[in-house]
């Protein structure tokens, strides 16, 4: 009996070639689609202002929905250009993490505001890390605090102390909480916690902050989450 021809298996070089290709493109129409996003959300705007005394309540509505359209889209690409690009420059220097956290706080209560939104980051140390990478990685956690807050105003504790040759950063919340069936999908790339009245969002916060955080040379974890709120714990080199 002659034996059946033998697959070749797949070349390790052409995968990985195929893959930088599809990351370059989606870097690339991302970016490019950045401009016209935005010259529509902002036309969509100034049309809001100038014509809505002279609006219907239907006419009203779309030209809102254009806008939310726009700036969601914008959101995505984004957070595509993030999810494509190559590992991030690193920067190392100095750095108060009191300060970061509050201007992490600020950035997003810009994009989530909510009343009576606390931050208690008090006595953190001076650190050696990237600042603008580690900026957005707690902006993203903050973000996701506020966005999923349970009935009480949303309020966030940050600690940071020293365990050995790491920094051992927390960033705790009051939030709604993640069920144990959901916890183990919260850093993959577009998912979303499937909630009623769920942010509208691409669902790559978590996926930015965990590739962000490694490329810091760190790791980071959900260590607690119920009904009472969450908690995440960051290890970064010191």
């Amino acid at each position: 009996m002659s034996s059946s021809p033998t697959a070749k298996p797949p070349e390790t070089g052409s995968t990985e070639n195929q893959e930088e290709r599809i990351k370059r493109f989606l870097a690339t129409a991302s970016h490019d689609l950045q401009s016209p996003l935005r010259h529509i959300a902002m036309y969509a705007e100034m049309l809001l202002d100038e014509l809505e005394p002279t609006l219907d309540s239907e006419q009203l509505q779309s030209l809102r929905t254009i806008m939310d359209k726009a700036q969601t889209a914008q959101r995505l690409t984004k957070a595509l250009m993030g999810l494509a690009g190559t590992t991030p420059q690193v920067t190392i220097g100095e750095i108060s993490l009191g300060n970061l956290a509050q201007d992490a706080w600020k950035q997003a209560l810009e994009e989530f505001p909510a009343g009576g939104a606390t931050l208690t980051a008090e006595a953190l140390p001076v650190i050696r890390s990237d600042a603008a990478l580690l900026t957005i990685v707690l902006k993203h956690l903050f973000s996701n605090a506020l966005a999923y807050h349970g009935t009480a105003a949303p309020h966030v504790t940050v600690t940071a102390r020293r365990e050995g040759a790491d920094w051992r950063i927390t960033v705790a919340d009051n939030g709604c909480g993640i069920e144990p069936a959901h916890q183990g999908k919260i850093f993959d790339a577009f998912w979303k916690l499937p909630k009623a009245g769920s942010v509208p969002g691409p669902g790559l916060g978590l996926t930015t902050v965990r590739d962000l955080v490694g490329a810091l040379g760190g790791d980071i974890r959900l260590e607690h989450s119920d009904e009472s709120g969450s908690r995440f714990a960051i290890r970064l080199p010191v």
